[in-house]
């Protein structure tokens, strides 16, 4: 009895409803609000920086640094709390927030804009309930829960790889921003694989090694999706690799699912290309 009624909790439905509609408001009135833009310059020795602020850009940043208080406020009332910290579990809705604001934000005001933004609301409430299902270890929907994390996490870098190319900024924007998405999205999946164990140093060399790739592929004349894919499967190879070695799997056996996996995705976007 004690389990069933373990396996029934689930965000509070209005504190879960306010959340989402905030979240949601703010995608919709940057797309009425206009505020002129503004020009940032640094001049560093040999390298001059520019980027463009608008009102978009700061929705971006404001609605991640909401979703990840209110996922706090969300989760504080999960029986199975305690004393448990609470950074991981705002991760991936931070995340899934900022990747959702950046297409919207490229994209005019018309039935796609409307399509695209319930696709990211539903996706948003989805993470938030997964992550408050997985903060019950015990709960017998985890394992469910975090192979739906895992999936949406790595679908979130690939949707951001893919707005941040078609954006065409510039790689000292796009640099360290796909490198620390890698970082975290590797950092969750080591977290949830290893049942709770943190994996600093593998994530910090997956963000490594992704950054080394961004910096490459930059000039490479690639289209979005292919240079997605590209950086996508080395961030998922990695990844795995890393927790099959953690699980116990020699290195003959922990590189070969990883390696299936790199080369179709590779192949992915060798076709699309």
């Amino acid at each position: 009895m004690q389990e069933m009624q373990r396996s029934a909790n689930l965000p509070d439905a209005e504190r879960l409803s306010i959340l989402s509609a905030t979240i949601l408001l703010a995608y919709a009135l940057s797309q009425f609000v206009d505020i002129p833009g503004r020009q940032i310059a640094v001049q560093l020795p040999g390298i001059y920086l520019e980027a463009q602020v608008n009102i978009r850009t700061l929705v971006a940043l404001l609605v991640a640094g909401l979703t990840a208080a209110g996922s706090d406020w969300l989760m504080r009332d999960h029986p199975a709390r305690g004393k448990k910290h609470l950074f991981e579990h705002l991760i991936l809705p931070a995340l899934t927030a900022l990747v959702i604001a950046i297409p919207l934000a490229q994209m005019p005001l018309s039935a796609i804009w409307w399509l695209g933004f319930a696709l990211g609301g539903a996706a948003l409430i989805l993470v938030l309930i997964a992550e408050y299902i997985a903060l019950d270890p015990e709960d017998m929907r985890v394992p469910l829960a975090s192979a739906g994390l895992i999936a949406i996490s790595f679908a979130l870098f690939l949707a951001l790889a893919v707005a941040l190319r078609f954006s065409e900024a510039r790689l000292f924007l796009i640099l360290p921003g796909l490198a620390l998405a890698a970082g975290l999205v590797s950092l969750r999946t080591l977290h949830l694989r290893l049942h709770g164990q943190w994996a600093l140093l593998q994530a910090g060399m997956v963000a490594f090694i992704v950054a080394q790739l961004v910096a490459v592929l930059h000039y490479w004349p690639l289209s979005p999706v292919p240079y997605g894919l590209v950086l996508l499967g080395p961030a998922y190879a990695l990844t795995s690799f890393f927790a099959r070695m953690e699980e116990g799997e020699s290195p003959r056996q922990a590189i070969l699912e990883p390696v299936v996996i790199l080369l179709l995705v590779w192949g992915a976007a060798i076709w699309i290309r």
